[in-house]
């Protein structure tokens, strides 16, 4: 029987890198997206794939080789994310650092889901990590390129989810909480292990009907 193939990015360190040491415990064969991957640290029954997403070239290259190694994609955990504006508001928000910010934070996202549907089946799944700070519901206003690059791929997540549909791919958002990692800091109140119980909540256990919603440990958020 063939095991679930699964790839987690920006699986270097931190949640992502937790997400794909938790997924291969479960029987996965899970591919680490990984930048650099000089820095990538080995870790048990995971392999490590060179992967930008901000690059569309670096994109198409692993998917590329995912399809030549295994032909299909079971899981996909968009994680690839990056905060550079910890201050500041929309006023004095830098254009070029949200352009950057965007690139990974959601266009990234996007132009991986589109290189790797295509070889995902019925019952496939994609988790994108975004965040609270992304909600208009209960607007944040603290790193506001980092909010704003979290609500436009909020809104990926929904088109990606309907277009997804027909072919039985679940698509949805989730957001793991303030977590203590590099990116959240050791002042953070959730663990490692309970940012990324929220993620693997929407992989191993959410009924596969649950498509195009936001969630945060198994319960659904306002947009």
């Amino acid at each position: 029987m063939s095991t679930t193939i699964s790839l987690v990015t920006g699986a270097s360190r931190g949640l992502g890198r937790e997400v794909a040491r938790r997924l291969a415990e479960e029987g996965h064969t899970v591919l680490a997206g990984v930048r650099y991957p000089a820095r990538w640290s080995p870790l048990p029954g995971v392999e490590m794939v060179e992967l930008d997403v901000a690059d569309p070239a670096s994109i198409q290259a692993a998917a590329a080789q995912v399809k030549s190694r295994f032909g299909h994609l079971d899981v996909l955990v968009n994680n690839a994310g990056i905060l550079l504006d910890p201050t500041g508001d929309a006023l004095s928000m830098d254009v070029d650092l949200l352009r950057r910010t965007l690139e990974t934070n959601s266009l990234g996202p996007l132009r991986v889901a589109q290189a790797f549907a295509p070889m995902m089946a019925k019952g496939g799944r994609i988790v994108n990590v975004s965040s609270g700070g992304g909600q208009l519901s209960a607007p944040s206003t603290w790193s506001p390129a980092y909010c704003v690059s979290k609500t436009a791929l909020n809104a990926i997540t929904v088109q990606l989810a309907e277009a997804l549909k027909p072919r039985g791919i679940a698509v949805n958002a989730v957001c793991p909480g303030w977590v203590r990692t590099d990116m959240g800091g050791p002042g953070a109140p959730r663990s490692l292990a309970e940012g990324a119980d929220s993620i693997l909540w929407l992989v191993l256990r959410a009924t596969h009907d649950l498509t195009g919603g936001f969630w945060r440990d198994g319960k659904r958020l306002a947009w």
